[in-house]
């Protein structure tokens, strides 16, 4: 409904742009006259000449260069515009000898005008012009389509792959998950259930918030908040977790999904049976960039027997599709710990 309301608008704007421009052609002789007398002969001497122009460029616009130029059949293009300018020169030749085409001034009849007024070169120049300019002007229209299409093609092309990689997270979080959640099925049947219902929340989110393009942070954090806390049914009491999300006061829409990743791999990376462990992750908003960052323990022992699988590269892909030139992401391991870091700005400058 937007777009064909767009391309009316369009059309409207072309049509008063066409009518404009030829309106002040034809006006212009006329309201550049000191004499209101010599009307006639400015009539004679420029609206002819521009009539012609203007027959044979809307002749070339919505038939000729489409039907001929543009389905490479240039010759027959070439010839028609050729017999098209001979017989409008000769067609003029003919009005001019017209007696309301010549009229006297002073009591003398104005024989310039047969003679002198619309010379050869003066008539055949501007529609030969008129037909360069009206290439020109279509092979822009041309141009500027296929960019149009290009463009659609490529959002096309964009929006399949950010709905691959979106539903590449989807079995990816669901079996880490369950994975989680059978292992506390014999030890901790109660703690299975209420594991149970969480997911089914994060279900919901995961199958009919997620498919949008944008959704509220709110949400978002009511997700990691969930996953989290369903994470910490399983770990052990040697587990540090410190969590940091601000109040949100501004209806901020973010890509969904973008920032789980870090969260499960500290979950899935960062806890030893044995050993302390800690994670700390940490949101902030300034301005129009949100920061987020996840630090944990590492256990690089622990590389050796699981896979980090598709969650980073599924990220940063999106990333370079959803907000190109507007973020930074950043990882490093030192000392065994590993902290994480996105900076992205939530505003399109669209």
């Amino acid at each position: 409904m937007i777009h064909k309301k767009l391309t009316a608008n369009k059309t409207i704007l072309t049509v008063f742009m066409h009518v404009g421009f030829w309106g002040l052609v034809f006006l212009w002789p006329l309201l550049s006259l000191e004499e209101l007398s010599r009307a006639q002969y400015v009539v004679n001497r420029n609206w002819l000449a521009t009539f012609s122009l203007l027959i044979v460029f809307y002749i070339n616009y919505f038939v000729l260069v489409d039907q001929y130029f543009f389905k490479n059949r240039k010759v027959l293009f070439y010839g028609i515009n050729l017999l098209l300018i001979i017989g409008i020169f000769f067609l003029v030749n003919h009005i001019l000898k017209l007696i309301i085409f010549n009229p006297t001034m002073d009591g003398v009849r104005m024989r310039e005008v047969r003679s002198s007024m619309v010379s050869s070169i003066q008539l055949i120049l501007p529609m030969i012009l008129g037909i360069g300019m009206c290439v020109g002007l279509k092979m822009n229209e041309k141009w500027s389509e296929n960019e149009l299409l290009l463009q659609k093609v490529n959002q096309a092309k964009l929006d399949a792959e950010i709905k691959y990689l979106r539903y590449q997270i989807q079995p990816h979080f669901l079996f880490n998950t369950l994975n989680n959640i059978y292992s506390l099925i014999d030890r901790s049947p109660n703690s299975a259930k209420t594991s149970v219902h969480s997911l089914s929340k994060m279900m919901r989110y995961l199958l009919h918030d997620s498919v949008e393009t944008k959704v509220p942070l709110v949400k978002e954090m009511d997700f990691l908040g969930r996953y989290i806390d369903l994470m910490q049914l399983r770990v052990s009491s040697n587990l540090t977790l410190e969590k940091s999300f601000p109040i949100i006061n501004q209806p901020i829409h973010i890509a969904p999904l973008l920032l789980i990743t870090f969260v499960e791999n500290a979950f899935k990376h960062g806890i030893d049976a044995v050993s302390p462990s800690h994670i700390k992750i940490k949101l902030t908003i300034e301005k129009d960039t949100i920061h987020f960052s996840v630090i944990n323990s590492s256990f690089p022992q622990m590389e050796k027997i699981t896979d980090s699988g598709i969650g980073l590269e599924n990220l940063k892909k999106r990333l370079e599709l959803l907000y190109p030139n507007r973020f930074e992401l950043t990882q490093e391991e030192r000392n065994s710990i590993y902290s994480a870091q996105l900076i992205f700005n939530f505003k399109s400058n669209d």
